[in-house]
């Protein structure tokens, strides 16, 4: 065991790295309030959307692909902004990404589109909504309160 492992250097070097494949300081911390986690790995690929795919074989499995999306939605991101084809290479339905290997698309098959049902400003933003879904009863009370007679 060398004396940098045995100090913990090599992971200073580590971070360095991951900080220089991040664009620096700035972008870095950035990029680590957007998303919670600072990761750096091989981009495979990016969807019509803008989101950026990436792999790095170094992590754990299951935390070794990972998804950036569009700068545009800054922290209003939504996991149903990620592609049917994209999201199983994520999930490891298929180990080819769809760079490689497109998939099959028939006439039939509407193309994606997010998950917006809180959304007033339309699919491009997953903001707030004046016509979310509100669950309401549409059965009858039990019990009708009392009313006071008028005298």
């Amino acid at each position: 065991m060398s004396i940098t492992k045995l100090l913990g250097l090599d992971k200073i070097a580590k971070l360095g790295q991951i900080i220089k494949d991040n664009g620096g300081l700035k972008n870095s911390l950035y990029h680590l309030y957007r998303t919670d986690d600072l990761k750096s790995g091989k981009l495979i690929g990016e969807d019509k959307y803008g989101n950026k795919y990436y792999q790095n074989d170094q992590y754990f499995y299951g935390r070794n692909r990972w998804i950036i999306y569009n700068p545009k939605h800054g922290v209003d991101y939504d996991a149903s902004m990620v592609p049917a084809e994209w999201f199983g290479w994520l999930h490891y339905k298929t180990d080819k990404p769809p760079t490689e290997k497109a998939p099959v698309k028939y006439s039939w098959m509407p193309d994606h589109t997010p998950n917006t049902s809180g959304s007033s400003a339309g699919a491009g933003t997953l903001m707030g909504s004046s016509n979310a879904y509100m669950p309401y009863t549409t059965t009858k009370p039990k019990i009708e309160s009392w009313v006071p007679p008028k005298n």
